[in-house]
């Protein structure tokens, strides 16, 4: 209450500061809609909003008029834009205040959200019971946002909480009879499938021998071979490490002690994550993956002629692939590199359709489309 009547220009000052409120909650909660509320994470905070109260005071004590041209820009490039690092997160936060300071504001037409106007000259019990009477609830329409927007922040919500249910289930298993097994007995059956299931690493000193000239293509082939033996050999090394733990052989470690919690939750080991590729599968799908993309590393490096047709989502790097198909062409047609660039047609074939690679580019799959489908009728994307 003493905040609302420290400024002699009541009407003014309380409209602003409501707005400047709500502004602040928008940019402070937005972040849970992850990349699609802001590109980065911003340490908003009280103190930003405290601030920003301030500047208004002496602006609208100094000025005859309000001056909301200075007011946005203090706040949107400076108290609040500060933290902000990214072009089109400083654009947006500038967009908040140009729809929610601006004249309009003090002719009681404007509306903060759907539903939601900017109240008049209240006292602080005032506005609280204003608030509690006309705010609509949350949702991404407060925010501006689509309703879709919320879509992975209720995703991730659900799956954290079904996480820690997961957690918390007793360690051991009834079999029937009487019979138990223990989360050792279920660990070890694991880590032994695994470790029979796990190819042999890829010999680079003899792949290398088999190649006579070092194409861009070969170079992926090679890299990727070599980020593949970073990973299996962490995942046979960690694996042996417990194994040898579980039976007595080695002091259990905390490093040991997440390995075998990650594998009786069927989740993946964070030693593994930090070498691995981009996934959010459960580790027995993260797995089966793993050894398909073994596989296809193995089938291209028997001869190292390009697929028929490249799984592009089985890299650790597919950009890399999409370099080598620029620098391939450039070479065989005498073109300048930095001028080329990539187009990509969809066909009406299956990558089982394919015998040989094409002339020049590459056939690839294994792409996915999110919300939408891909109509091989008509060729073009259905939402």
């Amino acid at each position: 209450q003493d905040t609302l009547e420290m400024c002699t220009r009541e009407n003014e000052f309380k409209s602003i500061l409501f707005a400047l409120c709500y502004f602040h909650a928008l940019v402070a909660e937005r972040h849970k809609f992850g990349p699609q509320g802001w590109n980065r994470s911003y340490p908003f905070n009280a103190g930003d909003l405290t601030i920003s109260v301030n500047v208004l005071y002496n602006y609208l004590e100094a000025s005859s008029k309000v001056p909301y041209d200075d007011l946005r820009y203090l706040f949107g490039e400076i108290m609040y834009g500060g933290h902000i690092t990214d072009d089109w997160d400083r654009r947006l936060c500038k967009t908040y205040l140009e729809e929610f300071i601006k004249p309009e504001m003090l002719e009681g037409e404007l509306l903060l959200a759907p539903g939601f106007p900017l109240p008049g000259n209240m006292d602080y019990n005032g506005y609280h019971q204003y608030i509690d009477d006309a705010l609509p609830p949350e949702s991404p329409y407060l925010y501006g946002l689509h309703p879709n927007a919320e879509i992975g922040f209720l995703t991730q919500t659900s799956e954290k909480l079904f996480r820690i249910v997961l957690e918390m289930q007793p360690r051991d298993t009834s079999m029937g009879e009487g019979e138990v097994v223990t989360r050792e007995e279920t660990v070890k059956a694991l880590l032994e499938e695994m470790l029979e299931k796990l190819m042999d690493e890829f010999n680079i000193a003899e792949l290398m021998a088999k190649v006579e000239e070092r194409t861009p293509y070969i170079v992926v082939a090679f890299q990727e071979c070599e980020r593949m033996n970073i990973l299996t050999s962490e995942i046979k090394r960690s694996l042996k490490e417990l194994d040898l733990g579980l039976k007595g052989e080695l002091t259990m470690t905390s490093d040991m002690e997440n390995l075998q919690n990650a594998l009786f939750l069927d989740t993946v080991p964070d030693s593994w994550i930090k070498r691995a590729y981009p996934s959010t599968a459960s580790l027995g799908t993260w797995f089966a993956d793993l050894l398909t993309r073994i596989k296809e590393l193995e089938a291209w490096t028997g001869d190292f002629s390009l697929p028929s047709a490249v799984w592009l989502a089985g890299f650790f790097n597919p950009q890399s692939f999409l370099t080598a198909i620029m620098q391939s062409t450039a070479r065989k047609n005498e073109w300048p590199l930095d001028k080329m660039t990539l187009q990509c047609d969809v066909t009406k074939k299956n990558r089982e359709d394919f015998a040989s690679p094409p002339r020049e580019g590459a056939y690839v799959h294994g792409f996915f489309m999110e919300g939408a489908r891909w109509d091989a009728q008509v060729s073009s994307a259905r939402l």
